[in-house]
């Protein structure tokens, strides 16, 4: 059985379209539908069922995947590892949230440059990160949305802490009244917002959590990067909830204060998403390694 067949199959089998396997595979949507039909005939069974919007394997083509992809998978590993030794250089295609790519990613991955690697770093949404990586535009994706379906799969990277605070005027102003602690979001009600978005993401998830109700005004200031947000904070323009290693130094210094320590604080998880199949790539698998490894001290 030619295995130019099977790998196509493989990734139809992941992509869960002909359209996206043609991408990832670098072929025409006519090869891999004519690759497809070209071992259905071998096998003389169907192994996908065409429906609107790409395909369902039948319980032929789950077995056959079950039993090739991964001796397909250690193959292209033993390929890759043999050019990855005779390269000087592997580009990695990084994808994340601009704010944690920069400041976490990015440094961890520092020591691997040393090594050969080279870097391409894109920033996006969670939805359009994980897109490009189903297309192929990406290697790695730092997400805090875990994909579904068979095409991507995604490991615990850590888990981000959320504190609510504020500069120390406006920290005063509601401390004269007995403050966060005694009031609840109630004693926030008049207080200047700075988010990332309009629907106030981050302010939303805190106060549902942690006072299980809505936040009672929209957002004053928008500033779609949480750098900006922590600048805006430690100006006076309102209060904030920010990831605790972004503004953990504006913390110590006393440029910002914490407006409750709640005994449970609001966490969010990031992923490290990537096609399946693609570990089997030396470069990828090693920077896969290292940034979980980094993530431990975050």
């Amino acid at each position: 059985m030619d295995l130019a067949l099977l790998r196509t199959f493989v990734a139809v089998h992941r992509a869960g379209s002909f359209t996206r396997a043609a991408a990832l595979l670098g072929l025409s949507q006519p090869a891999v539908t004519s690759q497809i039909r070209s071992l259905e005939r071998q096998l003389g069974r169907p192994l996908f069922l065409r429906q609107a919007r790409g395909v369902t394997p039948t319980t032929t083509g789950d077995e056959l995947a079950h039993k090739v992809a991964p001796h397909l998978d250690a193959l292209l590993e033993i390929t890759e590892a043999g050019l990855d030794e005779g390269s000087a250089e592997r580009t990695l295609h990084l994808a994340g949230p601009p704010e944690f790519t920069a400041l976490r990613a990015l440094p961890a991955l520092t020591p691997l440059i040393g090594q050969g690697l080279a870097l391409r770093t894109a920033f996006g949404s969670a939805e359009d990160t994980l897109d490009g990586l189903a297309a192929g535009h990406h290697d790695l994706v730092i997400t805090t949305a875990r994909p579904r379906g068979g095409l991507l799969t995604a490991a615990p990277l850590c888990d981000e802490e959320h504190v609510l605070v504020a500069s120390p005027r406006w920290a005063a102003r509601i401390g004269a009244t007995g403050g966060v602690p005694v009031h609840g979001a109630q004693a926030l009600d008049q207080l200047p917002v700075v988010e990332v978005h309009d629907s106030m993401p981050l302010v939303s998830r805190y106060w549902a959590a942690v006072f299980d109700a809505k936040p009672a005004a929209p957002a004053t200031v928008i500033a779609p990067d949480l750098r900006a947000v922590l600048g805006c904070a430690v100006s006076g323009a309102g209060l904030a909830v920010l990831p605790r290693y972004l503004c953990e130094d504006a913390l110590d210094t006393g440029e910002i204060v914490a407006l409750l320590d709640p005994p449970v604080p609001p966490l969010r998880t990031y992923f490290l998403a990537v096609r399946a199949g693609t570990l089997a790539l030396p470069h990828l698998a090693r920077a896969h390694e290292w940034l979980l490894r980094s993530a431990a001290d975050w």
